[in-house]
Formats: structure tokens, sequence, C-alpha cells
């Protein structure tokens, strides 16, 4: 089953989805709700700085957790992400981070800043057109593997299709 879809680009500019998440809006933090303002503050912090965190699109209700890593880390385990997905000093009091990832059957790249102290900000995701062409081609040399292992695909002779017996098992007697 592929990851992306066949046109990735044309799905990113038709899909309404898409369009409503790719203007940048208001998001917030959602993560530990049920907590005080102070500790909502430092987890925000520590996710970032592990390289996760849970975001909302405010206008949409549309939620994500998201990974601020580059597509190549596959075991983030104890790996702080990279300065360019996760900065904390861009600008005072404010965290920019970069997230990338498949929605939909789409490449996209989350990217956006959140306040430190009210824990809100702005947001949006952006087409990933490097990364889409990376998937377009790993998904079309899987299918050709698939194919190479599977073979072509034959109707039984039984079923109508396919030419005549070839092999023994095909020259069996049948029960009807």
């Amino acid at each position: 089953m592929p990851k992306v879809v066949s046109d990735q680009r044309a799905t990113y500019e038709s899909n309404e989805l898409f369009r409503r998440l790719s203007r940048e809006t208001e998001i917030k933090y959602t993560g530990f709700r049920d907590r005080a303002v102070e500790e909502r503050q430092l987890r925000f912090q520590s996710s970032c700085r592990s390289g996760k965190a849970e975001i909302a699109f405010v206008s949409s209700g549309t939620n994500f957790t998201l990974q601020f890593y580059p597509w190549t880390v596959e075991n983030t385990q104890g790996i702080p992400p990279p300065k360019e997905y996760v900065n904390f000093e861009r600008e005072p009091g404010k965290v920019h981070l970069k997230a990338p990832f498949i929605l939909n059957g789409v490449c996209v790249c989350w990217k956006g800043w959140v306040s430190l102290h009210r824990l809100d900000g702005m947001g949006c995701i952006e087409y990933d057109d490097e990364r889409a062409q990376v998937e377009a081609q790993q998904g079309n040399s899987m299918q050709q593997s698939m194919q190479s292992v599977t073979g072509p695909k034959h109707k039984h002779p039984s079923t109508g299709g396919g030419g005549g017996s070839s092999s023994p098992l095909d020259k069996r007697p049948r029960l009807h």
C-alpha cells in the first residue's frame, strides 16, 4: 500500500482541508490541559526539546502530534531535534518549529511558532515538493519490485481466463 497519493500536488491544491491549513492561522499547544499554566509551559518546552508536541489549529479544531525531525531521522529516541526544527533562540519568548509529515497521502511540512508564555502562536502547513518526489520514487520502485516478485496476474483456466493447460495441476480431474 503506497504511503502517498499518485498526484500529491494536485491533491494539495484542490483539497479544502489543505487550503484551510495552508493559511497561517492561530495555533495552540494542547498537551496537559488539566495542569496549571506554569507546569504546562515547562512540559511544552520539555516536549519541544525531546522533539514532539501536540498542536491544534484553533479555527478548524485540527489536532496534530508533531515530530520535529527531518525525514531522514528514523529513531528519534534520545536524539535532540536539530535547531532548524526547534529553535528557541530565533525570537525571545517564542519557539519556532518545523515538522515534516504525510497528511492524507500528501507530503507536507508544518511550520510555525508558539509563545512560551501563552502557549499559542501562528502556524500553517506547506507542500513539501522535495519529499513528495522522493516518496513518489520509492512508491514506484516498491510497486515494480512487488510485480517482479509476484509476476503478472493470470486468471485460472477454470474461471475462463488464461490459455491452455500447461501445468500438471491444470490437467488433473476436477470435481464439479
